[in-house]
């Protein structure tokens, strides 16, 4: 049945994503309320925790939308389970405290984007200062691409209002800005070049398909070593990656490279299908055939307990048990790597995260991390229409993937250095993707050469604690929020929504 759920609920996602009656007046949000507390009690990962529902009240939870006010109820359902290694919630999410780090409502928007359709500004933005805004990439044939605008351009203006952080928190004045021209139709930006010109440019929303590979290319060592290099900027649908996926691994292949670096700096998830298709690239053929992930649910589903979703789906007994979650290596390509760099920042999660997780115990060297703290996601989830002509899809936080080892000990971030072996250090956004000389892939390029991440002329270390950078991961991933998905989205055997 894993298969036939797995295709259902990708058919409720592809139909929620494109008809989305709002409800306009009001009148069956109580029931909206309901279904999320019920649907909370049956699949919720820690559902355990959660009160009764004449004490949690659902219908108390308020917003300027139905859509917010829903969301309203799935932070504070996600602030009660407590996570004993932390002393705070499973979805603590240090950025926006009191809101949920995993689960969320939305109207279509993840599965749009997870397939492969960009319906945005097509361009996304970071903090390098306070005072400091670029452009982080641009995606070929979107409104951004069309008006010239260039990874590394920086943003002097939004609508003619400054930019410059004082706090990086949601109360942040330039934050407000930035985050409503973000969610309006079309914005207007003033930017200067890294040359120094300066322009102005009114980008609009629109639709455009995604090519998840930002660039792919080999370069050659001092020493004469052969590293490729692949940038990956979605885990969009295997449909839509695939092809990309496979051109620039074949052209590894063919270049002999002994090395390789994966920079998903700005990767924030997407299908778990694909995360599975590039590990079994990067897989050793010895461990061809092994056990790569598993999947664990709550006792209730674990226990063949889902009378609301057995409405929607159809569910064969057994679905949710681990046995039934379990997903080994299948070897693509001949590549045979000792191990494997990554790029990470704090807007790196969740199947990228999974990615990582599930190849840190099979290669022989392990992985490298090299950037900033990620955002920690070891959950995943499948989406849940709610309402009669289903308006709204629910993620909520439903089942955590462990790695082969057992492992799934990255709540608070990949640390580089800390809990991952590697380096941190800062994005450097004036350099294009696969330049040698850009900051995080220079300190891969040097450790492959030399054994050490240390580059002369280069600061050789990084923290995340001074207040300015604490300021500056805060702010970038309040900004994420609103310019791309964080999520994982299955579409392997419970066709996996979304991780």
């Amino acid at each position: 049945m894993r298969k036939n759920l797995l295709y259902l609920l990708l058919l409720a996602v592809a139909f929620t994503s494109c008809k989305k009656d709002k409800n306009k007046d009001g009148s069956n949000l109580d029931l909206l309320r309901d279904s999320v507390y019920m649907y909370a009690k049956e699949v919720y990962l820690w559902n355990d925790g959660l009160p009764s529902t004449e004490a949690f009240n659902p219908r108390r939870f308020t917003g300027n939308s139905d859509r917010a006010a829903l969301q309203a109820e799935v932070d504070a359902l996600s602030q009660i389970k407590i996570n004993t290694s932390t002393g705070k919630p499973y979805e603590y999410d240090a950025n926006d405290p009191g809101t949920a780090k995993y689960s969320y409502v939305d109207e279509g928007q993840a599965a749009t984007s997870i397939g492969g359709t960009g319906g945005d500004f097509g361009f996304a933005l970071t903090y390098t200062a306070a005072d400091d805004l670029r452009i982080r990439y641009v995606y070929p044939g979107s409104s951004a691409s069309q008006q010239g605008l260039t990874r590394g351009d920086r943003v002097t203006a939004i609508n003619d209002q400054s930019v410059t952080l004082t706090t990086g928190t949601n109360s942040d004045p330039a934050f407000q800005r930035v985050s409503s021209a973000l969610g309006s139709s079309s914005v207007k930006l003033n930017l200067t070049r890294r040359n120094g010109t300066t322009y102005t440019a009114t980008v609009a929303k629109t639709s455009y398909t995604i090519n998840p590979v930002a660039k792919f290319t080999t370069v050659t060592t001092n020493t004469g070593k052969k590293v490729g290099y692949f940038a990956f900027s979605r885990f969009t649908v295997m449909s839509n990656a695939k092809a990309k996926i496979d051109e620039a691994f074949n052209k590894f292949t063919a270049d002999g490279i002994t090395e390789l670096v994966i920079d998903l700096r700005y990767n924030g998830g997407g299908a778990v299908e694909t995360s599975q298709y590039l590990a079994n690239y990067l897989v050793p053929s010895s461990r061809n055939g092994g056990l790569m992930f598993n999947e664990y649910f709550n006792t209730k589903l674990q226990s063949n307990i889902y009378p609301l979703l057995a409405r929607k789906f159809k569910i064969d007994p057994g679905d949710f048990t681990t046995a039934n979650n379990t997903f080994n290596f299948s070897k693509v390509g001949s590549l045979n790597l000792n191990r494997v760099f990554f790029l990470v920042t704090g807007s790196t999660a969740s199947a990228s995260e999974l990615l990582i997780n599930n190849l840190q115990p099979v290669l022989p060297q392990g992985v490298q991390l090299v950037g900033k703290t990620s955002y920690g996601k070891p959950v995943g989830f499948f989406a849940i229409p709610l309402g009669n002509a289903s308006q709204f899809d629910l993620y909520l936080a439903e089942f955590e993937s462990r790695n082969s080892a057992g492992t799934a000990d990255f709540y608070q971030g990949m640390i580089p250095g800390g809990n991952f072996p590697g380096v941190m250090v800062e994005d450097d956004v004036t350099k294009d993707f696969g330049d040698p000389t850009e900051a995080m892939f220079s300190r891969a390029i040097n450790f492959i050469d030399k054994g050490t991440y240390t580059v002369a002329g280069l600061n050789s270390t990084f923290s995340e604690k001074t207040q300015e950078n604490q300021m500056l991961r805060k702010a970038n991933q309040l900004i994420d929020v609103k310019q791309q998905f964080n999520g994982a989205i299955h579409e392997g055997r419970l066709k996996r929504l979304n991780h």
